[in-house]
């Protein structure tokens, strides 16, 4: 087996705009850094025998409106958890939702396969390992996400 396939813009806006459906505007961006000041939600991706293979970090902007889209929520619910500074329940049910099918991008022929281990929400600080993976620099993708109707917001994907 080979390493950890990293998935292309392409592939990633497919999945979104089918899994929302809403048009999603992708473009490149610069590397998400999750902090104090930049609450973020963390998916710890693993292969079977456990290995961490991926994280994928969204802001709180991405993980509110990514989770309201999913449910046809209004987009004033993904506002009222920007101005909470975190995730309700049903946005957090929702944003795993999209991050455990966001396991799809990783899978493909020749590469190990992953599933979606764990979800650090955004809202409590995040364990300070989980936080170090995120500012790994080399194989990852850094994305501006904008779902048509609900706003844009920020996702990291990062190949451990």
């Amino acid at each position: 087996m080979t390493d950890t396939h990293l998935p292309i813009t392409k592939d990633v806006r497919d999945l979104l705009v089918g899994l929302l459906g809403k048009d999603v505007t992708l473009s490149p961006t610069g590397p998400l850094a999750p902090g104090p000041s930049t609450p973020a939600s963390v998916a710890l991706y693993t292969d079977d025998s456990l290995q961490l293979r991926a994280v994928i970090a969204c802001d709180l902007e991405f993980s509110a409106r990514a989770g309201a889209a999913l449910a046809l929520m209004p987009p004033g619910s993904a506002d009222a958890a920007l101005e909470e500074g975190a995730l309700d329940e049903t946005l957090r049910d929702n944003l795993y939702e999209v991050l455990n099918i966001a396991a799809s991008l990783f899978n493909v022929d020749d590469a190990p396969h992953v599933k979606l281990y764990d979800l650090h929400p955004a809202g409590p600080p995040l364990p300070p390992d989980v936080r170090v993976r995120t500012l790994t620099l080399g194989r990852r993708e850094d994305l501006a996400v904008d779902i048509a109707g609900y706003g844009a917001g920020r996702l990291s994907i990062v190949l451990c």
